[in-house]
């Protein structure tokens, strides 16, 4: 079923189980469910919630949609996306405002980190970008005036009027509804606690937290932050928590904050993205909080061993969870630097959302080279929402033993781990090694 060097051809299983229905998972049962080559497969999607959860990463008010990155084959991907998000017809992709072109003004702090991110990003856009649609930014002043918010952060960087954003949730929905609405998948509730194996280390599908297993010829693991509780990503890949906060705005600044582009600096990873609905976001995308649990060892041959991970820590663990005190005053710095007319408004909710980080982020696309039947499709590292409409079709491909070539190497297995998974891909801001029960000893309300 798998391909290999031995059986170069591939045969499509009887019956499929993905477990995990954010953007990897149903992505994977849409593309799926429209290729011929799978029409008498059965396919099981298994998620710990129903649908939408408010705790999936996936669920949100707003993403950022950009082409703009360091790295010409994730450039390339995203640009063909976003052809695909502005599709604003009421039934495309960016249609009834799933999409909004706003532009992305991507800044750093010159002679820090950040800075060769967005430098490398910046040549690598004009290759895709009309030139008119881009505008290179070389002071701080420059920089105030493109974001037209009264404020800033960096200082350099450039404004891709070519880039924007999309309603997170909104965007889910319609993909779900694309695949409820072709009938080829059976949708399930039920928590996933550990893989179902064979003697010889097969994987036959999965256990659920009620006693029951689900089995299946092909077990597909798209679970983002809770991946590491399944299968032992140990060195390859770890849960992190972001920061979100939120704030209330009036009629009036919706209607003229709404016309400022995203404001993202990769030197300090903070971000703002025009308002939705009277509600704005701040957020860091950064090293992010661990959150140490030791856990039954996932892996067979370690069966009787317990195994520390990192365990996505959210508002059904953890009711009232408030993101910790060195987080909001990282967000608030942020607002009185990018809106200062913002700049002491109190926030009315804070969110930790959970990434699947990787030490070079990239994505982990890949069968497991142990475990026949187990493919894994995860490591989105933070960066993973643009590709919604293409990184489907992409994961079947490499289902397929068709890996896309410019990401044979990077989303492959990686065959050495390393001691502390840290994302070093030059996009982070904040410390690392930050543990989130220990920053909320801290104090969290300021």
């Amino acid at each position: 079923m798998s391909p290999s060097s031995s059986t170069p051809s591939f045969t499509p299983p009887t019956s499929i189980l993905i477990i995990g229905s954010g953007v990897f998972g149903l992505s994977t049962a849409l593309s799926l469910s429209l290729r011929p080559s799978f029409s008498r497969t059965t396919i099981t999607l298994l998620d710990r919630s129903p649908f939408p959860s408010p705790t999936a990463s996936s669920i949100d008010t707003s993403r950022i949609i950009r082409a703009d990155y360091s790295n010409p084959a994730y450039s390339s991907l995203a640009a063909r996306a976003q052809a695909l998000w502005r599709d604003t017809s009421p039934s495309g992709l960016g249609g009834q405002g799933r999409y909004s072109e706003s532009g992305l003004l991507l800044t750093a702090n010159t002679e820090h980190a950040g800075e060769a991110y967005v430098r490398s990003s910046w040549a690598n856009v004009q290759d895709l970008v009309p030139a008119d649609n881009l505008v290179e930014l070389r002071s701080h002043e420059d920089i105030v005036r493109a974001a037209g918010a009264g404020g800033g952060s960096g200082t350099w960087g450039y404004l891709n009027k070519a880039s924007g954003w999309a309603d997170a949730e909104a965007s889910m929905r319609w993909l779900r509804d694309k695949v409820a609405g072709l009938d080829r998948v059976r949708f399930l509730i039920g928590e996933a606690i550990s893989l179902l194996y064979s003697s010889h280390d097969k994987v036959l599908g999965a256990r659920l937290a009620d006693g029951s297993t689900l089995r299946a010829d092909l077990t597909i693991v798209a679970a983002g932050a809770w991946t590491p509780t399944l299968v032992d990503l140990s060195g390859r890949a770890l849960a992190t928590g972001q920061v979100l906060a939120y704030l209330q705005i009036s009629d009036a600044e919706q209607e003229r904050l709404s016309k400022m582009p995203v404001q993202l600096n990769f030197s300090t990873g903070m971000f703002v993205i025009p308002p939705s609905r009277n509600i704005l976001k701040v957020a860091r995308h950064g090293y992010g909080y661990t959150n140490p649990v030791a856990i039954a060892h996932p892996s067979p041959a370690h069966h009787g061993e317990s195994l520390t991970v990192s365990m996505p820590a959210t508002a059904d663990t953890h009711p009232g969870l408030w993101i910790p005190a060195e987080g909001e005053r990282a967000c608030r710095q942020a607002l009185r630097e990018m809106v200062p007319e913002l700049g002491e408004r109190e926030f009315v909710k804070t969110r930790v959302c959970w990434y699947t980080d990787t030490p070079r982020g990239d994505f982990l696309i890949t069968y497991h080279p142990e475990h026949e039947g187990l493919f894994v499709a995860t490591g989105g590292s933070g960066h993973g929402f643009k590709f919604l409409p293409v990184i489907g079709e992409a994961i079947v491909d490499t289902l397929e033993g068709r890996c896309p070539e410019e990401f044979r190497e990077r989303w492959s297995w990686p065959k050495e781990t390393v001691t502390s998974v840290v994302t070093e891909d030059g996009s982070r801001g904040g410390a690392p090694g930050l543990v989130l029960a220990e920053e909320l000893g801290k104090g969290s309300r300021l």
